[in-house]
């Protein structure tokens, strides 16, 4: 799993970061040659004119024969959000394993797998060295299971903690959702937090996939944006582009859990918890090994994509909005 590629296979290409990727890949200069794996969710035209597809599932081994012959490089960018734990485990744990089995069979020099910072756990987490891993989630759970079969074959880990941008509709929503609906701060809005825009981890991953010297076998690559940052700056900048108004008052991390512990929707509460603890890593050897600069923080780059969380959450944020200043 070394060496640069020629031929890349990309599983997860309609999803929200892997759409993304592809896109890069197929503007990057060295021009590599595409293949996307595509199960139920039909690849954009954009996509599929230009890079072939093939039909497989990652839970079916004998769907997978052949899927990598002839490939380099395997970004393994697909994955399932559940909670039902044979679904997870199905999907994002053996379905690790059945495509790293192909990729072995047909002698894939590099795999890269993109995974969450969500394995760690609760926190707090503030840099330095990797924490333990202590997933709370049924769907992080079995994320680091399929990480621990990709580490073990020698392959590369990605672990991105918040990514937003257009298409989000998980982290960013969550937070729009806790502003509106309990507009209070968590811990003074202290905690500091790991960010990394879409389209910076797109760029950084479609950078792994076309080095042309080896990557580091089996190694964890924290995604964000070097400079972590404040809930109250995320916030500030999130109101002021949305039109809402700032939270008022404070409430403690303990008063959260106690508010959303019982909730029905346990993936809300516990993405609601991740804004009251510290939760950042360190990326510089990610932006070191991909040879590129971080892009712009969130404070400048969310103009770029505020009118798209405008259009989607707009049963949540006002239609007129004031000019940002």
């Amino acid at each position: 799993m070394s060496d640069g590629p020629s031929t890349i296979l990309v599983t997860g290409a309609t999803g929200f970061i892997g759409h993304q990727v592809v896109h890069r890949l197929l503007t990057h200069p060295t021009r590599p040659r595409l293949r996307l794996l595509a199960h139920e969710t039909d690849v954009p035209d954009c996509c599929a004119a230009t890079a072939p597809v093939v039909r497989g599932s990652l839970t079916d081994p004998a769907s997978l024969r052949d899927v990598c012959r002839g490939v380099d490089t395997v970004l393994h960018l697909a994955s399932v959000i559940t909670q039902d734990p044979a679904h997870a485990h199905a999907v994002n744990a053996r379905g690790a394993e059945n495509l790293l089995a192909e990729a072995r069979r047909s002698g894939v020099r590099r795999f890269v797998r993109l995974s969450t910072a969500a394995v760690y756990g609760q926190g707090p987490h503030q840099g330095g060295p990797r924490p333990s891993e202590r997933p709370l989630s049924v769907t992080s759970a079995s994320r680091l299971a399929g990480d621990r079969s990709v580490l073990d074959a020698g392959g590369v880990v990605l672990r991105p903690y918040l990514v937003y941008g257009a298409g989000d509709v998980w982290v960013l929503p969550a937070l729009v959702k806790m502003i509106t609906l309990l507009p209070r701060w968590i811990e003074g809005g202290r905690a500091r937090l790991s960010l990394i825009s879409v389209d910076d981890l797109a760029r950084v991953t479609a950078a792994l996939a076309t080095r042309p010297t080896p990557l580091p076998a089996s190694a964890v690559l924290h995604a964000a944006h070097p400079r972590p940052v404040a809930v109250r700056d995320l916030v500030a900048t999130i109101c002021r582009y949305l039109g809402l108004p700032l939270p008022l008052g404070n409430m403690s991390s303990a008063d959260l859990a106690e508010r959303f512990g019982g909730s029905a929707d346990p993936a809300l509460a516990l993405r609601l918890a991740q804004f009251g603890t510290d939760h950042w890593y360190d990326s510089a050897p990610l932006w070191s090994l991909a040879g590129l600069e971080p892009g712009p923080g969130i404070a400048e780059h969310f103009a770029a994509c505020a009118p798209w969380y405008r259009e989607h959450l707009r049963d949540l944020v006002p239609a007129a909005l004031p000019p940002a200043a």
